[in-house]
This record gives structure tokens, C-alpha cells and sequence, in this order.
């Protein structure tokens, strides 16, 4: 015997198929306009292109999230201010850096000439080796005195000019 196409069961099935379809359909839609709102609120602050954002994919559904993504900002809020803090940070690596007294050429912390116009920069402490700055009267890692300064501060009527 061959199977016999019941007419009803295939209605029923197609009705069946088109409310699984248009259940999908509809999430997808809500799903896009909600997608889209959020994707907004990271991209701007401004209120009114969250709503206008949300309204287009809302009425025009598919083609109104490519023409979203056409027309939202390339980067979130998020990521511009990380972008910020990586430019801040390399401008303050740059302002850093010393500059040679002479020339005003960027010179490192560790040098003791400018290698630009042979400005003396810091002097070696005799006793550790690591460097001093010139005005500098002892060793701020060791505490040795520098060559050609005094081992004791200067008395308080010393350091008063002579009148006379």
C-alpha cells in the first residue's frame, strides 16, 4: 500500500514550521535592535544616537543594522581611552627624559657626557661607581663625600656674608 499524503497533517506541520520560523524571526529582530542599542552605549555617550541607532534596525531590521555598521564610531569609548592612555604614556616616556644642559638634546639618566656637544652630565662616585649628580656634595646610594667637598655643614655664621 503507498502512503497516502494526509492533507491535514501537512497543514498542520506547515503551520507549525511557519510559528517556529516567525518566533525566530522575531528574536532575531529583538535581538538586533537590542544588540544594536548596546553596541551604541559603548561607542558614545550621546542618549539620542542610542534611541536613533536602535529605532533604524528596528524598523528596517537587517538592513538597518548594515547601514549601524556602516555608520557607527570604528572604535568603543573603552578602547579610546585606552588608545589615550597608550598616547599619554608615550608622551610623558618622552617628556621624561632628561635634556643635556648644553645642547638640549634628549640624553639617559645614566650617561655622564652628552654625546652632542660633550656636556658633562654626572660624575661616577669614587667609592660605588654608580653616578652622582655634578652639584651633588655626597654619594646619595653610598654616602661617600664627593672630591672637593666638606665633611661638615657649613656653621650658621658662616654662611652669612661679611659685611664690612
Amino acid at each position: 500500500m503507498t502512503p497516502v499524503l494526509d492533507l491535514s497533517s501537512l497543514h498542520g506541520w506547515l503551520l507549525y514550521l511557519t510559528a517556529v520560523l516567525g518566533a525566530f524571526a522575531a528574536a532575531l529582530w529583538l535581538g538586533l535592535v537590542f544588540w544594536t542599542y548596546r553596541d551604541a552605549r559603548a561607542r558614545t555617550h550621546d542618549r539620542v544616537v542610542h534611541i536613533l541607532a536602535a529605532l533604524v534596525v528596528a524598523a528596517l531590521n537587517v538592513p538597518g543594522v548594515l547601514i549601524y555598521l556602516i555608520l557607527r564610531p570604528a572604535r568603543t569609548l573603552d578602547e579610546e581611552y585606552q588608545r589615550t592612555l597608550e598616547e599619554e604614556a608615550l608622551l610623558s616616556e618622552i617628556e621624561d627624559r632628561p635634556v643635556c644642559p648644553g645642547c638640549g638634546a634628549r640624553v639617559r639618566r645614566d650617561w655622564q657626557v652628552c654625546p652632542t656637544c660633550l656636556t658633562k652630565l654626572r660624575k661616577p662616585c669614587l667609592a660605588c661607581g654608580r653616578m652622582m649628580e655634578l652639584p651633588w656634595k655626597v654619594c646619595a646610594f653610598c654616602g661617600t663625600p664627593a672630591p672637593g667637598a666638606r665633611n661638615e655643614p657649613l656653621a650658621p655664621d658662616e654662611t652669612a656674608p661679611a659685611s664690612g
